[in-house]
């Protein structure tokens, strides 16, 4: 009889700290039936605050462009009265709920422990930030993020007249430009005639064929854009002109070198009289 005692009060323990059954109505948090916690939204930032309506942190959804069709979601949470640091986390909840309140409440609740039976836990709250967890991010979005590294550091530009500029000096252009060139930075008309590529000594560097959306090197290399999906949003439709100089500039690197150090010349001083 003691023994079925023991193995019952161990089962019920058991239960009960597993149960956790959320659910949030008209911006109140209830964790197994109880009122622990409120939130408000805006602008797709999530505020969590106690039930004195006093705020401890927030949840912030991110979706971007990496490169391409390359996409990146995640989270940003940030806390409230020590904003020294914002800290990016990947998804916890299920992927059905992603971007939605039950997101923020989900990840506040099952993934990190924000939010237990007692309220908001911000010894929890901040060692979450003392201890961030690593992305886990897939081969394809890793290298994503190392081509946009090197696209941010060129920092094209293609100004009105076709020049194709990277921190300001010209390094090459295009030809054959649509007739919507300079009113519209997409490349939206399907011609037979590609739009060509050439450096800044008119090398030839390759081309775009509007009706494939294909980019092809003088070297013989071939990329797709806007090819597929990824992340939660759509992607664009057409391609940018500076989306094709810059996926061109990655696919031939001769065609513009990273300029690593500015080289100066002397510098000269007047002395007063």
């Amino acid at each position: 009889m003691k023994k079925s005692i023991i193995i019952f009060f161990t089962m019920l323990g058991i239960v009960f700290s597993n149960a956790q059954n959320f659910k949030t109505k008209r911006g109140i948090i209830n964790l197994d039936g109880l009122p622990v916690a409120k939130i408000s939204n805006k602008s797709n930032e999530y505020t969590f605050m106690d039930l004195k309506e006093t705020p401890l942190y927030t949840i912030k959804f991110i979706d971007k462009s990496v490169v391409d069709s390359v996409r990146d979601s995640y989270i940003q949470i940030n806390r409230v009265y020590n904003r020294d640091k914002t800290i990016e986390v990947d998804y916890i909840s299920p992927s059905a709920f992603s971007g939605e309140e039950k997101s923020a409440v989900y990840t506040s609740i099952k993934g990190f422990k924000i939010i237990d039976n007692m309220g908001i836990n911000v010894k929890n709250l901040d060692d979450l930030f003392l201890n961030v967890p690593k992305r886990k991010l897939d081969n394809k979005t890793k290298d994503a993020y190392t081509v946009r590294k090197k696209i941010d550091k060129l920092n094209l530009e293609v100004n009105k007249v076709g020049e194709i500029l990277s921190n300001g000096v010209p390094v090459g252009y295009f030809t054959n430009l649509p007739v919507s060139f300079g009113s519209d930075d997409k490349i939206m008309e399907k011609s037979f005639i590609d739009i060509e590529i050439y450096d800044a000594k008119s090398k030839y560097i390759g081309r775009y064929i509007t009706t494939t959306k294909q980019l092809k090197t003088a070297g013989g290399k071939s990329f797709t854009l806007y090819k597929e999906m990824s992340g939660r949003a759509s992607i664009l439709k057409y391609p940018t002109y500076k989306a094709i100089a810059e996926r061109i500039a990655i696919m031939d690197p001769n065609f513009i070198k990273i300029q690593e150090k500015v080289s100066v010349g002397p510098v000269s001083q007047d002395k007063p009289n």
